[in-house]
């Protein structure tokens, strides 16, 4: 019998510094009938948590500040039944293993749409497929890599282009070319 998250859960808090992709899959999650929070870095996470407890939480790996891996001790302490899953582009077999053992879920590769992390909750950590070695676990292209980069960078700047774009080296208008551009 499959598990049909959308019955059993109705809320979702977000946690990303990529407002590009947190604010994709907050829209998708709400389409599907999901309250939806968001947060975009571990301390912003856990008094948006307080005020508007979630069932579910998405939790990404790298961020300014604090990592993602510290936020999951303190969700369940305030939540002990909420379900964690760590999004990363940057995973390996010993930080997926790490998250487990902190009591995520699951761990996920990025890029994930909505059905990806649906699916990731199904299937919950009792069934997770580890890859033997970390040759196994996709490797970001440059291009995920630069694109996640640039909008870390931008998220610690508060959204100032021209302040994230001297923290990068380019040109101002090199980053917005950049920005306007799909995410790969």
């Amino acid at each position: 019998m499959e598990l049909d998250l959308n019955a059993q859960y109705s809320s979702i808090m977000l946690v990303d510094d990529s407002t590009i992709l947190r604010d994709r899959l907050a829209e998708a999650f709400q389409e599907r009938g999901y309250r939806v929070e968001l947060a975009s870095n571990c301390d912003e996470a856990v008094e948006v948590y307080r005020r508007n407890p979630t069932e579910l939480a998405v939790v990404d790996l790298r961020m300014p500040g604090r990592p993602g891996l510290t936020l999951i001790s303190d969700l369940k302490e305030i939540n002990p039944d909420v379900l964690v899953l760590i999004l990363s582009g940057f995973g390996s077999i010993s930080t997926a293993i790490d998250a487990i053992k902190l009591g995520a879920v699951n761990f996920l590769p990025k890029p994930a749409d909505v059905d990806d992390i649906l699916s990731a909750f199904k299937r919950g950590g009792a069934e997770v497929d580890m890859p033997e070695t970390d040759e196994e676990i996709p490797v970001p292209t440059l291009a995920q890599a630069e694109w996640e980069h640039i909008h870390r960078v931008l998220a610690d700047c508060s959204n100032n282009i021209s302040e994230a774009a001297r923290r990068l080296g380019i040109h101002r208008r090199s980053l917005q070319r950049k920005l306007r551009k799909r995410a790969p």
